[in-house]
Parts: C-alpha cells; structure tokens; sequence
C-alpha cells in the first residue's frame, strides 16, 4: 500500500486531491480518508475494519508529525481509527504503545486498539455516510472528523480537549515516570459495573443514563460518543464527502 506524505503547509485540498494505489479488490467508493497528525509527537494509527470490510494498510503504521497519509476507501466499508502513541518497534514491527496497542504489532492486522483509546468511527453508505468519535473506550489522543465536499448535515465530530488533563484519578492511566497521565478509561474499564457498561439490567437507552463519569467526557466533549447510549445525535451522517481525521487538531 503506498501512500504520499505532505506537512501542514499543504493546503487541505491538496490533501485530498492525492490519488495512491489501493490494493483492495472491492469497487473503489470515491471517499478519501486522509489521518493527519497535529501532534507535537509522532502517532502510529491503528484501523480495525468491520466484519466485511477489508484491511486496510496493514492496519498500521508510524505518522510522523505534520504529516498525512490519505487512503482511497472502498464502498461500503466500514471500521474504526485511532492513534497510538509512545510506540516502540523493531525492524520486524513488533514491540508495543503506551496507549491504543494492538497485539504488540506495528500491523494491527485487524485487531482493534487496548482501551483506552479514543477512536473515530465510520460507516460508508451508498446514500449515506454515518461517523463518530467515541470515548466509550476511553481516551487517550484528542481526534477530530472533519467532512469535506459532501451534502447533509455534514457537521464536524470529534474530542479536541485533552481529557487526561482533567481525567478523574480512579479512570488515570499513568506513564512509565508514575505521574504523567497517559490515558483516561471509561468508568465501564475501570469498574466493570453493568451501570456503567450499559449491560444486563442497564442494557437499555431508557435504563442506562448518563453518570456522573460520562458528563466529564460530555462537557469536555461535547460532540463525541461519551458512553454506550449517548444522545444519538452524537452521530454525523453526511453524503458523498471526503474526510479528514485529525489527531491532536488543536496544535
């Protein structure tokens, strides 16, 4: 999979103007998605497809600062993205992230990201484009969505503030130093409790209502997915667009 690499002096529309081979068999949708990373640090995306659609780039790699990495969708695919991020590995791709790790591998292959990991999901449609970005897995890298070029609603997702400035101390993942925190969990991660994981007796919308942990992430975030049954409105849709997935868009 090749892909064409540009820093932040390029103009958006040249972003998706960027054609690259895909190596996928399935029709080609039209839809571009470019990662971006606005971090002061690198990030390794990860991408997990959905049962039926295919990997895509390996499913990983390393995203240096200010630059991008466009990928040519195939229609109908679906999956997730995320950032990893203080990632270590060797010549062979193995090694492993201080956050979003999948398997120990440069490649994901597939595999989705260790929570905590705030992912940017997405569903392309033929009439229809539905994306979000979730904090139902927790945090750990500020992600945006941005749609260009298409018709609907078409309004911008994303968690830009950084929640591990304000994580509470029970959802903390710390660093190697003890006391940087390198990652904020769901409170369904960090105590298993069907209340806050929206399972058995909760299992509903009507029954799972937001705690006193999902309005942190909410208020923080408002236009992201602060646990399993949030406001749907906390969904985009949008039609025939491109899109651009921004890590760390505040820098």
């Amino acid at each position: 999979m090749e892909a064409r690499f540009m820093t932040t002096t390029t103009t958006i529309l040249t972003i998706f103007s960027l054609l690259f081979s895909n190596i996928a068999v399935r029709k080609i949708s039209g839809t571009t998605i470019t990662l971006f990373n606005k971090c002061t640090h690198p990030v390794w995306p990860g991408i997990q497809p959905g049962a039926t659609s295919p990997i895509l780039a390996r499913g990983g790699f390393k995203l240096q600062p200010n630059k991008a990495y466009s990928l040519k969708m195939p229609a109908g695919w679906s999956g997730r993205f995320w950032g990893r991020h203080g990632c270590s590995f060797d010549a062979t791709g193995h090694g492993k992230c201080a956050t979003g790790d999948c398997g120990g591998s440069l490649f994901c292959n597939g595999l989705g990201g260790t929570p905590p990991a705030t992912l940017a999901e997405i569903t392309l449609g033929a009439d229809q484009d539905f994306y979000d970005v979730s904090l139902v897995d927790g945090y750990n890298l500020a992600i945006s969505i941005t749609p260009f070029k298409g018709t609907g609603r078409c309004t911008y997702a994303g968690c830009v503030t950084d929640l591990n400035e304000m994580c509470p101390v029970g959802l903390q993942v710390r660093g190697k130093d003890g006391r940087s925190v390198v990652a904020c969990k769901s409170a369904c991660s960090a105590f298993n409790s069907p209340r806050y994981c929206c399972t058995g007796s909760f299992g509903s919308p009507q029954s799972c209502k937001p705690t006193a942990y999902s309005r942190i992430f909410k208020t923080a975030c408002p236009r992201a997915y602060s646990y399993a049954y949030d406001d749907p409105t906390s969904i985009s849709t949008c039609t025939g667009s491109n899109y651009l997935v921004t890590f760390c868009p505040h820098h």
